[in-house]
């Protein structure tokens, strides 16, 4: 498992998760503008005619200047996908309340697709395939299941938190500054899970 560097814009928002490699590749280019958190890697090169060894120190998290790095949308949208549905939801089941490995979950349209429902995130939550298959093509109050938790649109900093599963210290306690206060993912994250 290689640790990911988290990238950011010159304002400090969240840009994208990159390797090592390419946070050395910023470094060599000259287009980190600041670094914050612990050095992660230290990358050696060659020699020097004066007998110095070129030498990266990478930080846990960069601001890099350039085009690729200049938030254009705030507003976007995360991209939604199974993994960080389960993650935004706890691996917790929106009708039981249990909490099971990913294996044993699935996604559930509280309004079905049958019905008009769509996949997007405020459609969209975690439940466990018993109770998928109990609840079948019909809404929570017909199937007299009621949710336990409500959907929600993660905000852009959740986001990154929900893509990465190896979020070193530093980089985890950065993007919490700016989760928002009510989200579960900030109760999920200060508890270590």
């Amino acid at each position: 498992m290689q640790r990911q560097i988290l990238a950011l814009d010159m304002a400090g928002t969240p840009r994208k998760w990159v390797s090592a490699e390419n946070a050395v590749a910023y470094y060599a280019k000259g287009v980190v503008a600041y670094e914050f958190g612990a050095v992660e890697m230290i990358f050696h090169g060659g020699w020097q005619r004066n007998g110095v060894r070129s030498c990266i120190q990478v930080s846990n998290i960069i601001a890099v200047r350039g085009p690729e790095f200049i938030t254009r949308d705030y507003s976007r949208t995360p991209l939604l996908n199974s993994d960080k549905l389960y993650a935004r939801d706890r691996h917790l089941c929106a009708y039981c309340g249990v909490q099971y490995r990913e294996r044993d979950l699935s996604r559930d349209h509280v309004i079905p697709v049958a019905r008009g429902g769509r996949d997007t995130w405020m459609n969209l939550v975690t439940a466990c395939r018993a109770c998928n298959v109990r609840k079948a093509n019909r809404t929570p109050e017909q199937a007299h299941m009621p949710l336990l938790y409500l959907p929600y649109i993660p905000s852009r900093w959740e986001d990154f938190i929900l893509v990465n599963r190896h979020i070193l210290a530093d980089q985890m306690e950065y993007l919490l500054a700016k989760v928002p206060s009510t989200s579960r993912l900030r109760a999920t994250c200060s508890a270590g899970f």
